[in-house]
């Protein structure tokens, strides 16, 4: 049975930073993403990850300040987020599936976390 798990959320003053993660358990995939949702809006892509770790892509609201990572001993995506902003606030997502390119649509990821709020005070 295929699980994703994350953690790491919680509140940050802005400018701050938070380390999220997403535990998989079950097998493994070629593509891991992040997805945030604020109240109110719809789910929006932030960064995507390769197997490997070694290719990553990012929304443009998330380039220069996260990166994606994995390790694959863990089986373990992360999210660093550095220069944390009020519009930052949301539940962040991870998701998992099988492209073979790293794609920002959430119809490309099957497999879905339950979420982790990340809430950054101005």
């Amino acid at each position: 049975q295929v699980q994703l798990v994350e953690s790491g959320g919680g509140l940050v003053q802005a400018g701050g930073s938070l380390r999220l993660s997403c535990a998989a358990s079950g097998r493994t995939f070629s593509s891991y993403a992040w997805f945030r949702q604020a109240p109110g809006k719809e789910r929006e892509f932030v960064a995507a990850v390769s197997w490997s770790g070694g290719l990553t892509y990012y929304s443009d609201s998330a380039k220069g300040r996260f990166t994606a990572s994995r390790d694959n001993a863990k089986n373990t995506m992360y999210l660093q987020m550095n220069s944390l902003k009020s519009e930052d606030t949301a539940v962040y997502y991870c998701a998992a599936g099988n492209t073979r390119v790293l794609v920002g649509l959430s119809s490309g990821y099957g497999y879905w976390g339950q979420g982790t709020q990340v809430t950054v005070s101005s």
